[in-house]
């Protein structure tokens, strides 16, 4: 790990776990009990007792059974719940006991070569998790002043990105693609290929067979040995999708602030607001855009603006979230929210995809904007110029194929005609290959030179 102490933090993070011990040292205050007066849907509605949003709740029932819940809202003397666990056997007047605790996760060097759930219980049968403390699940916010720019390029492994869509370390950007087009390969070959120190992986609302076969097949016990797993499946609450990507997160925070480059892969964004959706219609919080609420969109920022850089002295987050294209519609609400908080969007087509072209990057609709900070001037121009030659083959597409084109009437449609099967190839690559970052730059030179 780029012979990095693991045991050294940064002045910052230390600053956060001292507050936070000195929280949990603090006396006790007096903890009043309430009780459940309504559930409505997944919503628990409690009378009599009071707690701040995010604060954890015991919800017991006659039988002993304990339940534990979050405040997700609150009317004059009534407080929203939603449950973190299973809600069977709840019935009218079950204690709610207010927790003195916040939401906090466990993080440590422990996590690497696990896959735990949103609350970080180990879900693989390895045991218990080797944790080293536990810290707020919201993060903490980095002045925009101190995070470091983004000056290095990150080898990703993948050709079509090196070359075309050049990744900075620090970088976010958004994976753009609709159901099977592939995107799930192309997150294993970025997980194994990139050159990170760590990988974290959070697997939200995805179906509980793709986790599996992404641990298994995708990642493998070589790659499972510098990555940490956050796998919270479609059949979870709501909420516990939610704590998942924070999870995954603040995993990620912890080790960029011991210093090292993190790739954070978050499968996928729109789960995660999707998930926000149903907390906040739930509390009966009026929808704004195609059904989502004004919350789920102040979420998202907050979310994506804790990867990046860190401060002087720590490490990065790269980040990649991959965004569903409802119907293959990347104008959806979630899509185009994600692309204006985001440094970048990769748009994979399923055009290509049917074609067999993978991995199926569309380059005309896909940007990285922060190449123009990471790559030299030469790069730059032969990128631009082989987009143009795609661009050019792709508009006259359908008169070249009905032979209504004849040669010498345009010299830029004769070029790209000419070099159209070689650029085809170039943006094509096989799942085990990896092109590291200067063969993509060769590659490329070769090509158009």
């Amino acid at each position: 790990m780029n012979g990095l102490d693991p045991r050294q933090h940064t002045g910052r993070w230390i600053d956060v776990l001292a507050t936070h011990r000195a929280r949990l040292a603090e006396p006790p205050a007096l903890v009043v009990e309430g009780k459940l007066n309504r559930m409505v849907g997944l919503t628990l509605e409690a009378v009599g007792c009071r707690a701040a949003v995010g604060a954890r709740c015991i919800v017991k029932t006659p039988q002993g059974r304990e339940m534990e819940a979050e405040v997700v809202g609150f009317s004059g003397e009534r407080l929203f719940l939603m449950p973190i666990g299973d809600i069977h056997g709840l019935e009218p007047d079950c204690r709610v006991i207010p927790l003195e605790r916040g939401s906090t996760v466990p993080v440590g060097f422990g996590l690497l070569g696990r896959v735990v759930d949103g609350s970080g219980n180990p879900l693989d049968g390895k045991g218990p998790v080797d944790t080293e403390a536990h810290v707020p699940l919201t993060g903490l916010a980095i002045n925009p002043l101190a995070r470091q720019p983004i000056r290095e390029p990150l080898d990703v492994g993948v050709r079509a990105i090196n070359a075309m869509l050049s990744v900075g370390r620090g970088q976010r950007l958004g994976l753009f693609a609709g159901t099977g087009v592939g995107k799930s390969i192309l997150l294993g070959m970025m997980t194994k290929y990139t050159t990170a120190d760590v990988v974290v992986v959070g697997l939200i609302g995805e179906r509980g067979r793709e986790v599996n076969e992404f641990v298994q097949k995708i990642l493998g016990e070589e790659g499972l040995t510098r990555a940490a797993v956050v796998a919270v499946p479609a059949d979870y609450p709501p909420l516990m999708r939610l704590h998942g990507a924070l999870l995954a997160t603040s995993v990620a925070e912890f080790f960029r602030a011991k210093g090292l480059n993190v790739l954070l892969l978050m499968d996928s964004l729109t789960r995660y607001a999707q998930a926000q959706r149903e907390i906040a219609l739930a509390i009966d919080e009026p929808p704004a855009t195609k059904g989502y609420p004004p919350s789920v969109f102040a979420k998202l920022p907050q979310l994506v603006e804790r990867a990046g850089n860190g401060d002087r002295g720590a490490g990065s987050i790269t980040a990649f979230y991959t965004v569903l294209a409802e119907g293959d519609d990347t104008n959806d609400p979630i899509a185009d929210a994600a692309r204006g908080i985001l440094d970048g969007h990769i748009v994979l087509s399923r055009a290509l995809a049917d074609a067999g072209h993978y991995p199926a990057i569309d380059i005309e609709a896909s940007v990285s904007r922060v190449m123009q900070d990471i790559a030299d001037p030469r790069h730059l121009n032969l990128a631009r110029r082989l987009k143009r030659l795609y661009s050019t083959f792709q508009q006259n597409r359908d008169l070249i194929s009905v032979g209504a084109y004849r040669h010498g009437a345009d010299p830029r449609i004769d070029e790209a005609i000419a070099l159209n099967p070689k650029i085809v190839a170039f943006l094509q690559q096989g799942i085990e290959e990896a092109v590291d970052f200067r063969r993509s730059l060769d590659e490329l030179e070769t090509l158009l030179g």
